[in-house]
């Protein structure tokens, strides 16, 4: 494992598994009129496919990042993997809305094992600088281009196959990589004394960040100012303070808060939260507007994706090179401008007399850009600093952040594209496309809001110093593998 080959294999089968992760969360957005149809969904609860799996991951993450760093890196990402096959195998071979549901959730699960272990072992494989930030560039162009690609191969096999293959196909990719690992991956785990395993803290934020994803997600239904809604937001905001009330008091806490002494840490999940609000319901919005406004096929639909997907893959190796010749810190900026940019040139899509070529296909390769970047970089700040024994949690911290912020974000983007196509309904607007287009617009202002607001926030809380250093480091080859 030590050597160049046993690294680059390593790194292959864990983008590989990320990408799997990633694109279970928009691989079904495209089947879902089909699972609709055969599992007699109604239009309410259709959402909930997509929930179920999104509540569980970002619910999760965060303990999944700890138990690889206490009970082994290698071993949980297999467990994982089992876990998320099996669930795959459970999901596909539905035959009632609770079966499927139920089965996308124990997949979310899986997921939140599998990817803070994955994270984490890259960030003890690779030695911190341009070693580990080219990993962490691979390691970012798949998983950005998981939710493009998720659209595109879920169209695929949709149209080509039956939506129960949108699932089947995790099932032999999930069995080969956890086969492949003790060949390929070396066991790690934390050797900072941590003996006791905080049950309690566990318990409490998971529940807390659970009940808040399901929260938001289930807003756009119920209404922000439901009975409903405020009870459930209060009551994870009391899960989560009982959480910090616990963990000061335990000897091993689950989430030891002297890990935020690191400012670029810090203020990289705080960026991250707000990358995830901003940008990762454009896959959502656009796979609305093509198939409801253009009227694409689910295939053509896809395929449409396939810009953005390559755009990703080539931005985030051009911002890997970028992070280690001037910081993550300008390139993250630069990252989430170029969002900005985006949402702003797709508020501008036209109803009727859009077209793909003129109106998507722009606006699509510069969010490409854009994601590439700042997910990169993002990443590298986040676990920037970071010790051998808090891989596993910083890991879990960022890809909290970004589930959580995807959440929260689809949840007010959505409830602001829906009032304003309501509004203009209402105001007698008859021409549905136009209505609903209209609300997509608002959206994708409020949305690049969030991405200035996240490139503000980089300027302040992200440290220049450390951005600097890291990168100067990674230019003279000179910092150290990380041994555990």
């Amino acid at each position: 494992m030590s050597s160049q080959r046993g690294k680059s294999l390593a790194l292959m089968l864990l983008a590989m598994t990320q990408f799997v992760v990633v694109i279970d969360a928009s691989i079904v957005n495209v089947a879902l009129p089909s699972i609709g149809a055969h599992l007699h969904f109604s239009r309410d609860d259709l959402s909930w496919v997509v929930n179920a799996y999104t509540l569980t991951f970002g619910g999760f993450l965060l303990l999944g990042g700890r138990l690889a760093d206490l009970l082994g890196r290698r071993r949980m990402f297999m467990i994982g993997l089992v876990v998320f096959s099996l669930a795959s195998l459970a999901g596909g071979l539905a035959q009632s809305e609770a079966w499927l549901i139920a089965a996308r959730a124990v997949q979310g699960l899986g997921a939140a094992i599998v990817s803070p272990a994955a994270l984490s072992i890259i960030t003890t494989t690779f030695a911190e600088g341009s070693e580990r930030n080219r990993a962490l560039g691979i390691w970012g162009a798949v998983a950005g281009a998981g939710g493009a690609a998720g659209v595109l191969l879920g169209g695929i096999l949709t149209s080509g196959l039956s939506w129960r293959w949108v699932l089947f196909v995790n099932v032999p990719i999930g069995i080969v990589a956890a086969g492949l690992a003790p060949r390929l991956l070396l066991e790690s785990q934390s050797e900072d004394g941590t003996e006791g395993f905080d049950i309690p803290g566990a318990v409490t934020v998971t529940a807390g960040l659970a009940l808040l994803v399901y929260t938001v997600v289930d807003a756009v239904n119920v209404g922000w100012g439901s009975t409903g809604t405020l009870l459930r937001l209060a009551g994870s905001f009391a899960l989560l303070a009982a959480f910090v009330a616990i963990e000061r008091r335990q000897r091993h806490p689950l989430l030891p808060f002297s890990i935020f002494r690191l400012r670029t840490l810090r203020g990289a999940d705080i960026v991250g939260l707000l990358i995830g609000m901003s940008l990762f319901s454009m896959f959502f919005f656009i796979s609305l507007y093509l198939q409801d406004v253009l009227h694409f096929s689910p295939i053509k639909t896809g395929l449409s994706y396939l810009p953005l997907a390559v755009g990703i893959i080539i931005s985030a190796g051009v911002g890997s090179q970028l992070v280690t010749r001037i910081g993550f810190k300008p390139v993250l900026i630069a990252g989430l401008v170029l969002i900005a940019a985006a949402l702003i040139w797709f508020s501008r899509v036209p109803a009727p007399g859009g077209s793909f070529a003129a109106d998507v296909l722009g606006p699509s390769l510069l969010a490409a850009f854009g994601l590439g970047f700042s997910f990169v970089s993002v990443t590298i700040g986040a676990v920037t600093g970071t010790k051998p024994h808090e891989a596993g949690l910083a890991s879990g911290l960022i890809n909290t952040s970004q589930q959580v912020g995807g959440a929260l974000g689809l949840a007010i983007l959505a409830t602001v594209a829906n009032s304003r196509t309501q509004s203009l309904i209402s105001g007698g607007e008859h021409n549905s496309a136009v209505a609903l287009t209209k609300g997509f617009d608002r959206a994708f202002l409020v949305g690049a809001g969030f991405a200035i607001v996240g490139a503000f926030l980089t300027m302040v809380l992200v440290s220049s110093r450390d951005s600097r250093e890291q990168a100067a480091a990674a230019r003279r080859g000179d910092l150290e593998a990380v041994t555990v």
